[in-house]
């Protein structure tokens, strides 16, 4: 049996679980979140405890066990906290600003990228150095962070472009170093 999977998972009191055919919904003072669950999984709410439960032991439901569990624990922080990522720029001129909907990145390119926000998602810039991407889906939130990063990469020689904070990035010797 799943070590994870066979947990229970404790929901607070201002979070309500509903599940109805194979939709799991999940209502908290951030929002409302959904999962529909995979064939051979059952979840069942006891006095806000959720207990996931498996139709068989068929391999495709042992691996799915856990996997819904840990999807259902961060439903439930998704909905009470939020998630958080934060990336840093690094580089002579490289800044970024939100206008609007949209945020505004200016990196080494001939022209400022514009990156429109999808909704449910929070994008803000404390410093022009930093971004801060928030939501209650942990899904998206690392999607959006991700697509931002990818604009301009960090890379090994200088070490400029877009990384999350206290991300390592190895330097490397050009090829000047000689022996």
């Amino acid at each position: 049996m799943s070590r994870i999977g066979k947990k229970p998972i404790a929901a607070s009191a201002n979070v309500k679980i509903e599940v109805k055919d194979n939709l799991v919904t999940v209502t908290g003072p951030k929002g409302t979140l959904e999962h529909r669950l995979p064939r051979g999984v059952k979840v069942s709410v006891k006095e806000k405890e959720i207990i996931v439960e498996r139709a068989s032991s068929a391999k495709e439901n042992i691996a799915l066990h856990g996997l819904t569990r840990a999807i259902l624990t961060n439903l439930i922080k998704g909905v009470t906290e939020g998630y958080k990522k934060e990336l840093e720029i690094k580089g002579v001129g490289f800044k970024a600003q939100v206008q609007g909907n949209a945020l505004q990145i200016t990196l080494s390119f001939s022209h400022p990228v514009k990156y429109s926000v999808p909704e449910g998602i929070t994008v803000t810039t404390p410093k022009p150095t930093q971004i801060v991407v928030s939501g209650m889906d942990k899904v998206k939130v690392g999607e959006v962070a991700a697509e931002i990063r990818d604009f301009y990469k960090p890379e090994p020689y200088t070490g400029k472009g877009i990384r999350y904070v206290g991300e390592y990035v190895r330097h490397k010797a050009g090829k000047t170093v000689t022996k």
